[in-house]
């Protein structure tokens, strides 16, 4: 990975891109429009995630012409957290905006977006794309998913995956985007301590080149996802007080229904308790339970030696040395 000149930027735009050679062009003139008539420092990040056409061509004659945009270029298509965490290390700017590149997000939004960030200091603004052009399906899908997304992160945002939004750059260099995460982004933020999340209503165009990349399987993969970050963040650092207190409810569970059975069979002389459902509901539960407490356990020991598991992100100091290593 290139890395880029340290330079003090208003602006850093991320765009991340699979297949959009199209629209390349169209978008950095408008970016560069909009920069030069706000007299915004800015910088361009394109990264392009194993196109199959000529998108990186087209990035490169782009940094021809204008050296605010810069390139990276994956192999092979990893996804758009892997491009979007790859670009959130390499980039400079006070506010970190990203946007897609299909021309459906307008940066006309962009100077609102940086002023929120920062005259009224939020950590993030989400972009909020309330009138889309989208398809039925994709329409519906997200309004379900995102009802979803409210009620299991806590981040009470209208439309989490939203590819328009902005970052104070501390946000971007703060947090790790993988698999498929970047849906999440404000709940990984808000569990790490960015608890000022905004949001604004932005303006969503039509399609003008190129096909959708949504299909079915974002969907149900953005469901285990969700799941799979709620997890992480709520229980990263303490697997064994999830997976432990289920162990042993469910282990409870079990016991107090042998007992029960036992004492049928030992006061009552209750014939063949063994041919009840309710034995093997027992035995079952036990099983779990005692399962789920070793895996808790399992994690526990896992966590514990991570090199990662007494980092924290820390806001400020007072009266403290920094340099850690000279101390």
């Amino acid at each position: 990975m290139t890395n880029y000149e340290q330079v003090a930027l208003d602006i850093s735009i991320v765009v991340p891109l699979f297949n959009e050679d199209e629209s390349l062009m169209k978008l950095e003139s408008w970016i560069r429009s909009v920069m030069e008539e706000h007299n915004f420092s800015y910088e361009i990040i394109m990264i392009d995630d194993g196109s199959t056409d000529h998108s990186w061509e087209v990035v490169t004659q782009l940094n021809e012409v204008n050296p605010a945009v810069k390139g990276i270029r994956f192999r092979r298509n990893y996804g758009k957290s892997a491009a979007l965490n790859t670009a959130f290390a390499s980039c400079n700017g006070r506010v970190v905006i990203t946007m897609d590149a299909d021309l459906q997000d307008s940066p006309d939004e962009i100077p609102e977006l940086y002023r929120m960030i920062i005259e009224e200091k939020y950590d993030i603004v989400s972009g909020w794309k309330k009138k889309r052009f989208d398809s039925f399906i994709k329409n519906n899908t997200s309004k379900v998913y995102n009802q979803v997304a409210r009620w299991v992160t806590g981040v009470k945002l209208n439309d989490m995956n939203c590819g328009l939004k902005a970052y104070k750059k501390e946000v971007v260099k703060s947090i790790e985007v993988y698999g498929e995460m970047h849906r999440y982004i404000p709940a990984i933020a808000r569990w790490a301590g960015f608890r000022k999340i905004g949001e604004k209503v932005v303006q969503h165009r039509a399609r003008e080149f190129g096909v959708s990349k949504f299909g079915i399987e974002r969907f149900l993969n953005g469901f285990l996802d969700l799941m799979s970050i709620t997890f992480v963040g709520k229980f990263g650092k303490k697997p064994m007080h999830f997976l432990g207190t289920l162990g042993a409810i469910n282990f409870s569970i079990g016991f107090i229904i042998l007992i029960y059975l036992s004492i049928l069979k030992l006061f009552f002389d209750v014939a063949k308790i063994s041919d009840r459902p309710l034995f093997f509901v027992g035995i079952l539960t036990i099983i779990v339970g005692t399962q789920l407490f070793i895996g808790g356990f399992l994690a526990e020991l896992i966590s514990r030696s991570s090199p990662h598991r007494n980092q924290y992100l820390e806001r400020e100091r007072l009266g403290l040395n920094l340099d850690l290593q000279n101390q």
